[in-house]
């Protein structure tokens, strides 16, 4: 090999240090040691973080905001197109992304998803119908789909699985922010019916211009990873068939319950992403090392445990946290823009215990655990959420929520730095990706199914509580003195989703008369957390079975250099490196290429063993 695998060259040290090739005053470059500095590194995050922001910010402000979008282009009924054209594109999309990248580099594909990103944002704001609006939101996907999982796979490239730990706690802290100003952000710009001129919901998405150009800059001007390009082909066969296989599968997934989930047009639906299923499994094994999800990985433990737990964490968490906001509106009265201000316990307890288990892992190398328990706390936060009622105290649902998002904090992170840690660093974006793409599935799967189960039981469970209700004193008198409120709820008791898409009727209704009604449905989303926590017990088993392979102690970018002295903290039992350690300046072209060849074997090794061998890298720690 003559051109190095994402690391640094000799100008790009120079580059760090403010020489000729440099990118500016704010460049970040490797230094000559082969690693980044912190300052240099923070520097790199800024625009990662700006990109992550970006489109975590976009899908709560929408969320806030569709139904006075719905009734401001007069396609009320079309207002599940746009969530689905999104969902579609950016799943699909998500697994493109962590291939190309390997193969083609990061800081590319990552300009190019957050420009498209803008570009559908600024299509967006000119919407004049909900089905454009759909079209130009699925524009937004197909860069949303890049923004989460090249930012992590850049900083797998660049900073150490140990050290990497500490980092994440930023993304999370974003993530968080997101979901606190998104409802405050969505509620007060769809509240006004104009500004500057332009309709107020329509700002939801120009603001994403200013933010998206500001992390186009930063990122162009100081990220700078060299890449090797090896021989390959497109995986074309493979991205056709598996669009085949997710589009029918994701739109009944979203639709499913208007159709009928036994309908000719759901079962139609089925069949095709069956099929698309099989042709998907088919070409990846024809493609081999080429395809978008490699066969051998998942005959690596870690990667194939790490996939199968973040599905179904997806589902458990998604589920659950999207029955949240429709029960602090809906039981408590709250305002959309209130709810999501109500939330901000859950966003705690994920980033609070993010940063927990980043600082764990940075100091011990061992990260293990932090799933395990992790996913007993989700078991026990939906539990907690399984003995709701409608007149539940504030202090407990907080203390519920504030338990779910610390299982969140001490999971998600830790499994992206265990299956990135435990592929090759050629397989990085591929193992990012993945980790993204099967929780957007779970996550999917577990929304439809447990609005499902709601809606299916709501109905009947509202009129066992207003049976229950019948007879008492002061049931009686309210329903004699307000004949007509008990007519209006009696028809909207009927369960269907039409009748809870908008329950601000009930907050000028007598409250006697409406407490059967919130009730029955805390009854009925009650039934759901408690499917959340069986499926949740599943993702605690499978952390039981997550093997601990020990932490890199380089970021994939310079896992083929020798450590240098001092770079990284080295683990329990780990001989200190020696002068001899480092790269040598002077030494010929046949000792580089050795230890490169030597460096890739061990690296094929590692994906070999089933997660069981230590991942490729010098030295390891912890």
């Amino acid at each position: 090999m003559t051109s190095t695998a994402g690391k640094a060259t000799a100008t790009g040290g120079s580059d760090a240090a403010g020489g000729p090739n440099a990118g500016g005053p704010n460049a970040a470059g490797p230094t000559a040691q082969g690693g980044y500095t912190h300052r240099q590194i923070m520097v790199i995050l800024s625009g990662l973080l700006l990109g992550m922001f970006l489109a975590a910010l976009d899908q709560t402000v929408v969320s806030t905001a569709i139904y006075r979008i719905g009734e401001s282009l007069h396609g009320l009924t079309a207002q599940a197109w746009v969530t689905t054209a999104f969902l579609i594109t950016s799943t699909i999309a998500t697994p493109l992304y962590g291939k190309l990248s390997d193969l083609y580099g990061r800081k590319p594909f990552f300009l190019f998803a957050i420009a498209v990103f803008i570009t559908g944002s600024a299509l967006c704001t000119f919407a004049t119908s909900m089905y454009m609006l759909a079209a130009f939101r699925a524009v937004q996907g197909i860069g949303a789909g890049g923004l989460f999982s090249l930012a992590l796979a850049i900083v797998g490239d660049i900073i150490p699985p140990r050290e990497r730990a500490k980092y994440q706690g930023y993304f999370m802290a974003v993530f968080g922010t997101s979901s606190v100003l998104g409802p405050v952000v969505g509620g007060a710009l769809a509240g006004q019916d104009t500004l500057l001129g332009v309709a107020g919901w329509r700002w939801i998405f120009l603001i994403n211009v200013p933010i998206g150009i500001g992390a186009l800059v930063v990122v162009a001007r100081v990220l700078h990873i060299s890449h090797e390009r090896r021989e390959h082909r497109i995986d074309y066969p493979g991205a056709l068939t598996l669009i085949v296989a997710l589009v029918p599968l994701l739109i009944v997934a979203e639709q499913g319950r208007e159709w009928g989930w036994g309908a000719g047009s759901s079962l139609v639906c089925y069949a095709i992403g069956l099929v698309g299923i099989a042709a998907f499994v088919v070409a990846e094994r024809r493609a081999k090392d080429d395809a978008l999800l490699p066969p051998r990985l998942f005959r690596n433990g870690v990667f194939a445990v790490g996939s199968a737990q973040s599905a179904i964490i997806g589902i458990g968490m998604f589920g659950g946290i999207t029955l949240l906001p429709l029960y602090l509106q809906l039981v408590k009265g709250n305002s959309p823009t209130k709810a999501g201000l109500l939330t901000l316990p859950l966003v705690l307890g994920i980033m609070l215990l993010s940063l927990v288990a980043g600082q764990i892992t940075s100091r011990t190398g061992r990260y293990k655990i932090l799933p395990v328990i992790g996913s007993a706390l989700l078991v026990v936060g939906m539990l907690l959420l399984w003995r709701l009622s409608a007149d539940s105290s504030l202090v407990y649902v907080d203390l519920a929520m504030f338990v779910v998002g610390a299982g969140l904090g001490l999971n998600m992170q830790t499994i992206v730095l265990a299956m990135q840690n435990a592929v090759p660093p050629r397989d990085i974006g591929v193992a990012t990706s993945s980790t993204t793409f099967f929780r957007q599935l779970g996550g999917t799967l577990g929304v439809a199914v447990f609005l499902s189960i709601v809606y299916s039981i709501v109905g009947s469970r509202i009129t066992s509580a207003y049976a229950d209700a019948r007879g008492t004193a002061a049931f009686d008198a309210a329903a004699r003195s307000h004949p007509d409120q008990l007519k209006v709820l009696g028809s909207a008791s009927s369960g269907g989703s039409g009748s809870l898409n908008d329950t601000s009727f009930l907050g000028g209704l007598d409250p006697v008369l409406t407490h059967p009604f919130k009730s029955g449905f805390t009854e009925a989303i009650t039934v759901a957390f408690l499917v959340g926590a069986a499926v949740l017990v599943i993702a605690f088993v499978l952390s039981l079975l997550l093997k601990e392979v020990p932490l890199r102690e380089t970021g994939a970018a310079f896992a083929d250099q020798p450590d240098a002295p001092g770079e990284a903290p080295a683990g329990p039992g780990t001989p200190a490196p020696s002068a001899a350690a480092a790269p040598d300046p002077s030494a010929d072209a046949t000792g580089q290429n050795a230890r490169q060849s030597e460096a890739a074997a061990a690296q094929e090794t590692a994906a070999a063993e089933a997660g069981n061998a230590e991942a490729p890298g010098p030295r390891v720690g912890g």
